[in-house]
């Protein structure tokens, strides 16, 4: 009998709860990631600060959050993803909360002092949430077996979209209510709800509940050696598949990034659409449906047509972002830029649960999934972290219509390089042996 057919009632109702506890807490992470997107233009407004003023905040977050994960990762293996959570969230509470308090702080100025303020306050935000992603794959790579984990990442990536959901119904409400500060306030709130709940109801494994232990034959499977540091290193950064996909990640990373901290300010000054216009709304709820739908279209057809293949799909995303993205550069019409943003979306989301959420546990294995995490997730902040400051510049410079060519490069950079390991599979760690 497989390991899947053999889990009993009791099994999957405890991991239920443990993977919905996971996934709204880290939905809730990403309200307090995305959050800076839409403080973006009021930011300028009460600062006087240009966007390569603004991208450098973006910049120093993005940086540190690719660093600290791949640093992090490691931590997480050993501590288990359980407490790294729970850690993340705590900090991410904090500093949203003094980000949200730099806005009464216009007395130290306007210029380098107030600007390294909110820099260093983003960058210690991105470090503590650098902590989610890991600690979600560390977690799930012990509950899953690995011919589920395409489509149950697909079902954690559609509860992520919620949490961009909520950042752009409630976001748009709070900026034409009231001033821009609360859009960081409300998400710490939410965030250390869900922190209370994952100390209460998530486990690292079903060992730590009574269950026996459960074989999800990956490339931990069968491997004795105990998780050290040496191990996961080992285990992930002589792998030249984890660094093909960790260089794919670093594309992913300038796209994906290119396109969520800027788009909101391009709708309002290139398109004239205001942020609670019903046509943004609508597109906005449209971007967040089709992230769902990738994830469930990415997880689906890796799991049954490729079976348990994941770059194929990849590859595929890539390329529709190539298409969205030309589509961008012309923008021939409001109506065509955001069928090319709900587009881009979908495949966005294709890479990002194909690599990052899924990869990461078939390639790292239940042993050391957070460091491949680390360094997946890592690489595509790394990557993003060149949007801020520099795409920030070249806006300033050469303005709107330099944006969607400035991405396409980099989303076939990474097909090439899904192409040149399309049959990769995880190794078992005894079968390395």
């Amino acid at each position: 009998m497989s390991a899947v057919a053999s889990m009993t009632g009791a099994f999957k109702k405890r991991r239920a709860m443990n993977w919905l506890t996971l996934g709204f807490t880290y939905s809730a992470m990403y309200m307090g990631r995305y959050n800076l997107s839409f403080a973006n233009k009021a930011l300028s407004q009460q600062f006087g600060w240009d966007k390569t003023q603004i991208g450098a905040i973006i910049s120093s977050g993005l940086l540190i959050y690719g660093l600290s994960a791949m640093f992090n990762g490691p931590i997480a293996d050993r501590i288990g993803g359980r407490r790294s959570m729970i850690l993340g969230a705590c900090g991410s509470v904090v500093f949203n909360l003094l980000f949200g308090l730099g806005a009464y702080l216009g007395f130290l100025g306007t210029g380098a002092v107030l600007i390294g303020y909110f820099s260093t306050i983003w960058a210690l935000n991105s470090f503590f949430q650098s902590y989610s992603a890991l600690s979600l794959i560390k977690v799930n790579s012990g509950w899953f077996h690995i011919s589920e984990r395409g489509v149950f990442s697909a079902i954690f990536g559609s509860m992520i979209q919620m949490g961009r959901a909520l950042i752009f119904v409630i976001c748009p409400v709070i900026l034409a209510w009231g001033p821009w500060q609360w859009v960081f306030f409300v998400p710490s709130g939410i965030i250390a709800i869900m922190a209370y709940l994952t100390y209460r109801n998530v486990q690292n494994g079903p060992e730590d509940c009574g269950f026996d232990a459960f074989d999800v034959e990956d490339a931990s499977s069968g491997d004795t050696e105990a998780v050290g540091f040496n191990y996961v290193i080992r285990k992930v950064f002589t792998n030249p598949v984890t660094l093909t996909i960790a260089a794919a990640e670093f594309c992913t990373g300038f796209v994906r990034h290119g396109f969520e901290q800027w788009f909101p300010r391009y709708m309002l000054e290139a398109q004239k659409l205001s942020l609670d216009s019903p046509v943004f709304q609508k597109g906005a709820a449209a971007v967040v449906l089709a992230g769902i739908a990738g994830a469930f279209c990415a997880g689906t057809v890796s799991d049954w047509v490729f079976k348990g293949r994941r770059t194929p799909v990849a590859f595929w995303g890539y390329l529709v972002q190539v298409l969205c993205l030309a589509v961008i550069w012309r923008a021939p019409s409001v109506n065509a830029v955001i069928a090319a943003f709900v587009m881009n979306s979908f495949a966005i989301s294709i890479v990002h649960s194909m690599l990052s959420g899924t990869a990461s546990m078939d390639f790292g294995g239940k042993k050391a999934a957070a460091t491949a995490a680390g360094l997946f997730d890592g690489m595509q902040y790394v990557g993003g972290a060149f949007v801020g400051i520099g795409m920030g510049k070249m806006l300033d410079v050469l303005g709107w219509g330099a944006w969607g060519p400035s991405m396409i490069g980099f989303s076939a950079v990474g097909a090439f390089l899904m192409l040149r390991i399309w049959n990769a599979r995880p190794t078992s760690g005894a079968a390395a042996h």
